[in-house]
């Protein structure tokens, strides 16, 4: 993926997307549940950006072809 600048927007839907910041195509979309909303306390917004920063840093390394550091089964729930 060519290096642009990439930005953190709220859908009208409530759901929170990345996308570069010349396009208006999303990249990657985060829908929390009312639930979890009530459970961060309207801080939704700042854990979407620390999991599409981690997400973003990781897309980066093995782009630079740093290998995986596989430390056993990946579980996914």
């Amino acid at each position: 993926m060519p290096t642009s600048f990439l930005e953190i927007v709220e859908l009208p839907d409530g759901r929170i997307a990345l996308r570069r910041g010349d396009d208006e195509e999303t990249l990657v979309t985060l829908d929390f549940s009312g639930d979890a909303k009530a459970f961060l306390q309207g801080q939704h917004i700042e854990v979407a950006k620390a999991m599409f920063s981690a997400g973003v840093q990781m897309a980066g390394r093995l782009a630079a072809g740093e290998p995986e550091h596989d430390d056993g089964p990946h579980v996914l729930h």
